[in-house]
């Protein structure tokens, strides 16, 4: 989703703000155009909106975030006079989710004279693949997953590798992995956007301090809280995979939380590519230890009813149900706080919700953390899109998109200051520290005929009653030969 998820947060509402993140909807009202032009611009007939920035915000507010302007001078010198230039953004992330980008371009506008028209469409992971074969793609995409940039590039070849200069920069401010995940055949096409810390397990302090509960910090503290919740005769924790089309993708997440802890990195790898497979003991083991929490009466569902309301319960349904007390403990990322933002909600250990980190099942394989993130890739190499591209590599840029919420960067240069939220700033230190074991969600690296298509239907058939066996051998038979 992911995310992004987000991917998977980017299903069901609108972008990979995704929670209000995931991808339903359709017709023309699904598309939202708009631009960070300093004239007016006309909107495309199938758009809902269409502005300028001045129109949105008038003169700009942003402050330049921290770093130098290394990069402007370096755009100029390499790509020339761009002014009066448009670059097209498309992606999954609509209004109002798409605002703090539409801030974020400015920037470039403001050092290039070039605009970027963004787009924003529910039905994008269904619309590019539309767009290619007809021959219109935009001059970029965000895609909400690799698996889906990669299957365009092996089917389409009509994304552009990465520029020599845009990849050295990017090099410079993302870790390897992260660059691995956008590389196709050895050849990188993608930028990482956002990150999206999902190791995460959300409460109340409140609830906590009234019922005189204290923070795990390890899986035996995290199961003896959960026992004496069931042993004092209410139901731990609370969970929602509905997300329209996308329903299903929670569950991914929770079985990747338990791969990566109970087989470790090694076989997570090796899972991704399909070397070891759905029906693999070592996978069939962390299927079975899931539902031998989420199937289980016991501990399912606060708030909601049994285990049979998952399926019918919002993904982000549970962030009331944390707020009132009604459920002690939900499973969430990082970007889940999109939730409480739109509340008077305090975040933060002394606020009305905070949460900690899932902690490992098994201490061999170290901290793991589970993430995703989103990518952007051209379809086009003229020098407004490469400059765009340089733009999306930098610390500036990072640190302007930060600062409008629910987003952080696997960017080095990204400045935790700039980071509203106390639960992201946390996943941004996390992620940051040398020694955390992080993997990419799986599903979003998998062909997308399995990860948002056959895990999501099959997952969503386990939760309501089909047997562990069935569903892993079903999922294994969707892999493309």
């Amino acid at each position: 989703m992911s995310s992004t998820s987000a991917r998977k947060a980017i299903s069901a509402v609108a972008g990979v703000s995704a929670l209000a993140l995931f991808l339903t909807a359709c017709g023309s009202s699904s598309t939202t155009t708009t631009s960070t032009s300093s004239t007016s611009a006309a909107a495309p007939a199938d758009s809902s909106e269409a502005m300028t920035s001045e129109e949105m915000t008038g003169e700009s507010s942003m402050e330049t975030p921290s770093g130098d302007s290394g990069w402007c001078d370096a755009v100029k010198a390499a790509y020339g006079d761009i002014t009066g230039t448009k670059v097209s953004v498309y992606t999954t992330i609509t209004a109002p989710a798409d605002a703090p980008y539409l801030e974020a371009y400015k920037l470039f506008t403001e050092c290039t004279g070039a605009t970027a028209e963004y787009e924003g469409s529910k039905e994008f992971e269904a619309q590019i693949k539309v767009r290619v074969s007809s021959g219109n793609p935009p001059d970029m995409a965000i895609f909400p997953q690799p698996g889906l940039l990669g299957q365009i590039v092996e089917e389409t070849g009509t994304v552009v590798p990465l520029p020599e200069e845009v990849l050295a920069n990017a090099k410079k401010y993302f870790p390897e992995d992260w660059m691995n995940y956008g590389t196709i055949n050895d050849i990188p096409f993608g930028i990482p956007n956002n990150a999206d810390f999902k190791s995460l397990v959300w409460y109340s302090p409140k609830t906590f301090a009234a019922k005189g509960y204290t923070v795990p910090t390890n899986w035996t503290e995290l199961t003896d809280l959960a026992n004496k919740i069931a042993d004092a005769g209410e139901k731990p924790w609370c969970i929602g995979i509905g997300s329209g089309e996308a329903t299903g993708w929670q569950i991914t997440d929770w079985l990747e939380e338990y791969v990566l802890r109970v087989g470790g990195p090694d076989v997570y790898d090796k899972w991704v590519s399909h070397e070891v497979k759905f029906s693999d003991p070592v996978i069939a083991d962390a299927l079975k230890q899931v539902g031998d929490l989420i199937k289980n009466p016991k501990y399912v569902n606060a708030g909601f009813g049994d285990v049979a309301s998952i399926a019918s319960t919002q993904f982000n349904d549970p962030a009331a149900k944390i707020l009132s007390g009604d459920c002690t403990l939900a499973r969430e990322a990082a970007n889940f706080d999109e939730n409480f933002n739109k509340t008077a909600a305090k975040l933060g250990p002394d606020g009305d919700v905070d949460a900690f980190y899932f902690p490992p099942i098994n201490d061999k394989f170290g901290s793991t953390v589970l993430g995703g993130g989103t990518f952007y890739a051209a379809f086009t190499d003229r020098p407004e899109v490469k400059a765009f591209e340089y733009f999306l590599t930098t610390p500036e840029y990072a640190n302007a998109r930060a600062k409008g919420g629910s987003w952080i960067s696997a960017n080095l240069g990204l400045d935790p200051v700039n980071v509203p939220s106390v639960i992201q700033q946390t996943a941004l230190k996390t992620l940051q520290k040398s020694d955390t074991v992080f993997r990419f969600d799986a599903s979003d690296l998998m062909p997308a005929a399995v990860g948002s298509d056959a895990e999501w239907k099959q997952f969503t058939s386990w939760i309501t009653g089909q047997d562990d066996a069935t569903t892993l051998a079903n999922i294994d038979a969707a892999w493309p030969a």
